[in-house]
């Protein structure tokens, strides 16, 4: 039994090493500093969005010791990651021993959060408490994965990785998604964004320039479409994309793109960046009648 837990005890050592060898300190709020990842590319460092409160005078704490400055490349509140630019950071510091989706945990596989508000890495361990599909949060961000886990969140912890016994890293953790909740952004919601952000400074998202709420069906309707729900506009602003295409106060969308439209996160996930500029067919139900309108989604600014 001692042997057995001696080398669980370094195993776990072991994935820590490696692991923290891309966590960095992050000073961009008055209080405590932060974590950080160092991407693999474009000298970049992902962090969580809620401990960046200003955007400019950012500093980066290396593995080293060394402090570096930072400028914001850019934020997305809605998934709470934003991204630093760190010239040479690449050169100068310690990479990720490796990154890895989160198909491969199961609940109750065992993980570890790491963090490094000082100079030294800090870790707390845990288990995988939930591992679901693709998922919306409160503020309309969309992650590839739920994902939960049991690890304490100290302070200073957010923005920092989550990471298997192999020290690959899974995702990046925040408190700031759902309050008292441990979540992790997985691998593949920050490749994404990290890339848009890189790009474009944000997220880009499709604009209907529409306000709706859900609204049930008729039963003829419901039993043809074999939905129950639709989304009801319930306002429809002037010179905006669903103007534009012929979408009127009153309309119930069923459907965008063949694709069922029951309630707002449905709609929401089918607007993202790639929609924008294109054709997409939205079906309603509009005075009696199923019929398909073309609206061109707009970029949400």
């Amino acid at each position: 039994m001692t042997e057995i837990l001696t080398n669980l005890s370094n195993d776990l050592a072991e994935a820590v090493e490696k692991g923290g060898a891309g966590v960095v300190r992050v000073e961009a709020r008055d209080r405590l500093p932060a974590s950080g990842i160092i991407w693999p590319e474009h000298d970049l460092v992902v962090t969580a969005h809620h401990v960046v409160e200003r955007d400019e005078n950012i500093k980066v704490g290396l593995p080293g010791g060394e402090s570096v400055e930072a400028t914001l490349a850019g934020r997305d509140p809605a998934t709470d990651l934003a991204v630093l630019r760190v010239p040479g950071i690449a050169n100068n510091a310690g990479t990720p021993a490796g990154f890895a989706d989160v198909d491969g945990l199961r609940v109750g596989h065992l993980v570890l959060a790491l963090g490094r508000p000082g100079q030294n890495v800090r870790a707390t361990m845990g288990i995988v408490g939930a591992v679901g599909d693709a998922w919306r949060t409160p503020a309309g961000g969309s992650l590839d994965r739920y994902l939960q886990t049991d690890t304490v969140m100290y302070p200073g912890f957010s923005g920092g990785p989550l990471v298997d016994v192999s020290g690959r890293i899974v995702g990046l953790n925040t408190s700031a998604i759902l309050q008292g909740l441990s979540i992790t952004v997985p691998w593949a919601t920050l490749r994404r964004v990290v890339d848009a952000l890189h790009t474009h400074g944000r997220v880009r998202r499709g604009y209907l320039g529409v306000g709706v709420q859900p609204n049930r069906l008729p039963k003829a309707v419901a039993q043809e479409t074999g939905q129950e729900m639709g989304l009801l506009l319930t306002s429809v602003e002037p010179g905006s994309p669903a103007e534009k295409g012929g979408l009127f106060l009153g309309d119930t969308i069923i459907a965008l793109a063949g694709q069922p439209v029951q309630q707002t996160d449905d709609l929401m996930a089918k607007l993202g960046g790639d929609a924008i500029g294109q054709t997409l067919l939205i079906s309603v139900f509009r005075a009696g009648q199923i019929i398909d309108v073309p609206v061109v989604p707009g970029d949400q600014e």
